[in-house]
């Protein structure tokens, strides 16, 4: 089965056969199926009034496990976004009543990021919603497939995820 990476990888093939395209043979398709990707989880995430960042704020405290909070910092080191980012984020979703701000005992200047009912049912909604739509991506591959392709992936990935940050 021909796909359209098999096209561009051809052309290139042919107007610049002095290069080797090969990368281009399993990133383009890792490029063009995070793309693909990006559409089914925002089609996932609307079916229950979710936009993606709300998504991964909201289920970064569901994983947390009880009482389902976290410091703004720790979601920061988990949804890769800026302070500023997670502040307006923070707030949009305590307006929506998914999350409240708690102080944190520990630290007198401090808060906790606390998942509401509310946000634990949507996280949980919307999370059951996403995993229905990713198997049916998936559905083509056994499982021994899908466990080597998670390998693969996972080799080229860890380098990128397992960098130290600023000390």
């Amino acid at each position: 089965m021909e796909d359209e990476v098999d096209r561009l990888v051809a052309a290139w093939r042919r107007e610049r056969p002095d290069l080797d395209v090969e990368p281009l043979e399993v990133l383009s398709r890792v490029s063009r199926l995070a793309r693909h990707l990006d559409r089914a989880r925002r089609l996932a995430f609307s079916e229950h009034n979710l936009e993606p960042w709300e998504f991964d704020v909201l289920t970064s405290l569901r994983r947390a496990g009880a009482p389902y909070q976290l410091s703004p910092g720790q979601l920061l080191t988990q949804t890769l976004v800026t302070s500023g980012t997670m502040t307006n984020r923070i707030d949009r979703l305590a307006k929506k009543d998914l999350v409240e701000r708690l102080p944190d005992p520990s630290d007198r200047r401090g808060v906790l990021v606390r998942l509401t009912p509310e946000g634990r049912d949507r996280a949980d909604q919307a999370l059951a919603g996403l995993l229905a739509q990713e198997r049916a991506i998936l559905a083509e591959l056994s499982r021994g497939q899908r466990a080597e392709l998670a390998a693969l992936l996972r080799q080229l990935t860890a380098p990128f995820d397992n960098v130290p940050g600023p000390g």
